[in-house]
């Protein structure tokens, strides 16, 4: 599945003062029609995509539909997939923040009314980035509840996590056969010394936390403890335990060169750039969790000499024939994200309007040397994988006209890795093999 995004953070900073809206700095809600034009132009199938949590969920059962009535009815003509992202990084003012432990139900009951209302949508990410979500909300101080400390880290994960998986139960009560492609963030912290040995593996232990509860994987002891310190009852860790949805899943994984980073012996850490690479990296969460993964965020800005982020992408294409070739099942890659993004660089912490040059087009819609680049890798490698690949196929069932696909002359929708197989049963087994 070849992917873009558009990028929909929400999240408030200066004390839930200032929403830094990322679909409305970058233009979308004036130019999304054109936005999804330039989707189809570089040949991607899929889409990383959802409406805005804060305008779209204005209180309990109540919701605004317009903007995701018209832009998934316009997906739905041009036949490109959504990969339905419904909170990333924000909630709606009248919830307040990711310590709120009302937030879980209420996300749960939002993700199924928006299954019932769009019938037709397969893949979701209910929770983009749950870790990351938690990390700056909560520990950093830099968005929504700006907390720093454990116990508000823990509070924001546990809340984030089961709002995920409640969130997974809503939609499968719509959508039986759905599939959640996890993005979440893939990390690895050095040790800059032998002093530094202990806190970069309690680091590399916490990176873990939020897919082992997703998944309900049993977690070590000191990460047990951890959390029991720091809020987390037994009955909340149980209730993890307890609901298991690794069947429906794939792991969406991120990687960019800021996730990887060194640690000091007090515990501080500071970015490493790249040292193991997505390769090395994604084989460690594949190794843990043995499910089908999904490359489902890279970039890299557009430097002075025109082609580091097209040199960047080829680097992260190398990396995933690598682990595919290694017997990992990957089934799909993604450029996050399709137009240049604003104050990315400063984590959206201040409102300083820099535009960040990570997309395939630029704020003007124009394309760049990565849009090029990567339009051409769809074009060389679109035909070539599914008839030369030793891994699984995603049981994604790709609407025909009955379904609500647009008559036109072709009936098939573009087929990116996965389009037009047999229909499977409604779900992947443990461990990650296909029906």
């Amino acid at each position: 599945m070849f992917a873009t995004g558009i990028e929909n953070s929400n999240p408030t900073i200066e004390g839930g003062r200032v929403r830094r809206d990322e679909l409305e700095e970058c233009g979308h809600y004036q130019r999304w029609r054109e936005d999804f034009a330039l989707v189809q132009e570089i040949g991607c199938g899929f889409l990383r995509y959802g409406p805005p949590l804060h305008r779209t969920l204005l209180g309990p059962g109540r919701h605004d539909w317009a903007f995701a009535d018209e832009t998934f009815a316009e997906l739905l003509r041009l036949r490109i997939v959504p990969i339905v992202d419904l909170c990333h990084f924000g909630v709606p003012d009248w919830i307040g923040n990711f310590q709120n432990p009302d937030f879980p139900a209420l996300f749960a009951d939002y993700a199924h009314a928006f299954a019932q209302r769009f019938p037709w949508l397969q893949l979701y990410t209910p929770v983009n980035e749950m870790y990351i979500t938690a990390l700056f909300s909560a520990r950093y101080g830099w968005w929504n509840e700006q907390l720093s400390s454990d116990q508000g880290f823990v509070t924001a994960l546990k809340h984030v996590v089961k709002a995920n998986v409640l969130a997974m139960q809503a939609i499968l009560e719509v959508r039986p056969d759905a599939i959640f492609i996890q993005s979440e963030s893939t990390e690895y912290f050095h040790a800059n010394s032998p002093a530094a040995i202990g806190p970069a593996e309690i680091r590399n232990a916490e990176r873990f936390l939020s897919l082992d509860l997703n998944y309900g994987q049993r977690i070590e002891s000191e990460m047990y403890d951890y959390l029991l310190d720091n809020g987390m009852t037994r009955d909340e860790y149980r209730f993890f335990l307890q609901h298991r949805m690794k069947r429906w899943c794939v792991m969406g994984n991120d990687y960019y060169v800021t996730n990887e980073h060194l640690v000091s012996r007090d515990g501080q850490t500071r970015p490493s750039g790249e040292v193991f690479g997505y390769a090395t990296i994604t084989r460690q969460y594949y190794d843990r969790y043995r499910l089908p993964v999904m490359h489902t965020e890279t970039n890299l800005r557009e430097g002075p000499n025109g082609d580091e982020a097209a040199t960047w992408l080829w680097k992260q294409w190398a990396n995933v024939l690598r682990v595919r070739n290694d017997g990992v099942p990957v089934v799909g890659f993604t450029w996050y994200s399709l137009t240049d993004q604003v104050d990315w660089v400063h984590a959206l912490r201040f409102c300083h309007g820099d535009v960040d040059p990570v997309g395939l087009y630029d704020m003007d819609r124009r394309i760049r040397h990565v849009g090029r680049a990567y339009q051409k890798l769809i074009a060389d490698w679109r035909d070539v994988l599914p008839a030369q690949s030793l891994c699984l196929q995603v049981p994604v069932h790709m609407l025909r006209e009955r379904d609500g696909w647009p008559p036109g002359e072709g009936r098939d929708p573009p087929d990116s890795g996965a389009a037009d197989r047999p229909r499977a049963e409604p779900s992947m087994p443990e461990g990650g093999s296909t029906v």
